[in-house]
């Protein structure tokens, strides 16, 4: 039976999560670096702007008759001209006495005899950026200080702003769209390993534990190493469990043999009536004990071998004259016939061990429960496909039980003075679905049981 890992959750879909989370965080910050950077161009802009404008100012500024003069200069003012029709305030004074222009424009400090200094401030409402400049200005007998405050709204810059954070909204949305595209394509090719790995384990039959070969990526060494240590001591072990299996078998028959031999031997020693009846009920229990235990021992070694199957080249119809021939002693002895009918070759590709000791099970019942002078028949054939057709001349199935028969040590009611371990056609069974075939049973009209695998 197979077991379910625990699950703890998508390694695909967290790396991607991990991936797409890190491009959106990247875009994000590259939105506010792209912004912060135009802001910062724009008011740079802005404030060249206004300090051109402001030193056009002073450039006009000049004593005549021991007053100052201002004439602002039209190209001053049109420098500052905007798409937006950005509002422009100015104040003019003179060694800090106001002279003409908004007198509500003033500067945070007193910046008199230092280079233009830039603010943002509020007047009448509106944002403005502004800058105060001043220039010494010499007569003949007079000198004294012009200090020009300008400022402008602010906008043109805002829309401005606004269309390059648009762009740079644009901007962070495709990257991260690419960013995501490539996030998943990148989960796609780091995980395909993995697929490729599970692909190949899965591909792999019960029999091939030979270690993995082909190159895979540095992290998975580790994981691809452990699944061939893992191989290797499963080899080993079942190794070992094939050796054990027909080891028990081989001690656990010879000495149930050797004792039975003992008590028919003794059987025919033995004069007392009651005596004699003991022996036989002692060889019948030696019986069904050897037959027991062999059966157990055969359904060990099935199990294990229909997870371990070998195939090779086999012909069923050479399988079964050699099982007929090592089997007719016994069935003479019982005055049982057995004939082999059917195609002259079939071959297969398949556990001929398995297939063997499948056969054998089904002429041991076929012989065990036919009647004396009857006939054991054993058919194969290979059309539609490969089929082991054995019948005898018996009492048959049960009707009403032939449905549970291949069940684990389940034996028919008509069975109960038979030896036997309810194994046999369990064994048929198990081998059949290792080759990927079925058992039916039935019964034939005219009498006798008839078992058919199909391969």
């Amino acid at each position: 039976m197979t077991v379910s890992p625990a699950v703890s959750g998508s390694l695909r879909n967290r790396l991607v999560l991990i991936l797409i989370g890190g491009a959106a965080v990247l875009a994000v910050l590259l939105f506010f670096a792209v912004r912060s950077y135009a802001v910062q161009v724009a008011q740079q802009g802005q404030d060249n702007i206004l300090d051109a404008s402001v030193t056009s100012m002073l450039d006009a500024a000049a004593i005549r008759d021991g007053a100052v003069e201002l004439d602002l200069p039209y190209s001053a003012l049109s420098m500052l001209s905007t798409p937006a029709d950005d509002q422009v305030f100015y104040a003019v004074l003179q060694d800090g006495v106001f002279l003409s222009g908004y007198e509500d424009l003033s500067f945070a400090e007193d910046i008199s005899g230092n280079p233009p200094r830039f603010e943002t401030d509020e007047i009448r409402g509106v944002t403005v950026r502004k800058i105060s400049a001043s220039r010494i200005l010499i007569g003949a007998d007079k000198r004294t200080e012009v200090q020009i405050v300008l400022a402008q709204t602010k906008d043109a810059l805002s829309e401005t702003l606004d269309q390059i954070s648009r762009n740079a909204a644009l901007l962070g949305l495709g990257f991260f769209v690419l960013a995501a595209g490539l996030s998943a394509w990148a989960t796609s090719a780091t995980i395909g390993q993995l697929d490729k790995l599970t692909g190949s384990v899965t591909r792999r039959g019960p029999q091939d534990l030979s270690p993995f070969k082909k190159p895979v990526p540095k992290e998975m060494v580790p994981l691809v190493g452990s699944l061939n240590s893992l191989m290797g001591r499963l080899d080993q072990s079942l190794s070992q469990s094939e050796d054990f299996i027909a080891e028990a078998a081989h001690r656990v028959r010879t000495p149930l043999a050797t004792v039975r031999s003992y008590a028919e031997t003794t059987l025919q020693r033995v004069d007392r009536e009651e005596n004699r009846e003991a022996m036989r009920s002692m060889i019948k229990a030696i019986d069904e004990s050897s037959r027991a235990a062999g059966q157990l021992l055969d359904h060990a070694m099935i199990t294990f071998r229909a997870d371990h199957l070998a195939r090779e080249k086999i012909d069923l119809v050479d399988l079964a004259r050699d099982l007929v021939l090592r089997l007719t002693p016994i069935a003479e002895m019982k005055d049982l016939q057995l004939d082999l009918r059917g195609d002259t070759q079939v071959p297969f590709r398949g556990d001929g061990i398995l297939i063997q000791n499948a056969v054998r099970n089904l002429l041991d019942n076929a012989m065990k429960y036919g009647p004396p002078d009857s006939r054991v028949t054993v058919a194969v054939t290979k059309n539609p496909s490969p089929k082991i057709t054995i019948s005898d001349e018996g009492p048959g199935f049960p009707t009403k039980e032939i449905a549970t028969l291949t069940t684990r040590f389940r034996r028919g009611a008509n069975a109960a003075d038979t030896i036997g371990s309810g194994l046999g056609l369990t064994i048929v069974q198990d081998v059949a679905k290792a080759h990927g075939g079925r058992i039916d049973l039935s019964n034939h009209p005219e009498g006798g049981a008839c078992v058919t695998l199909s391969l």
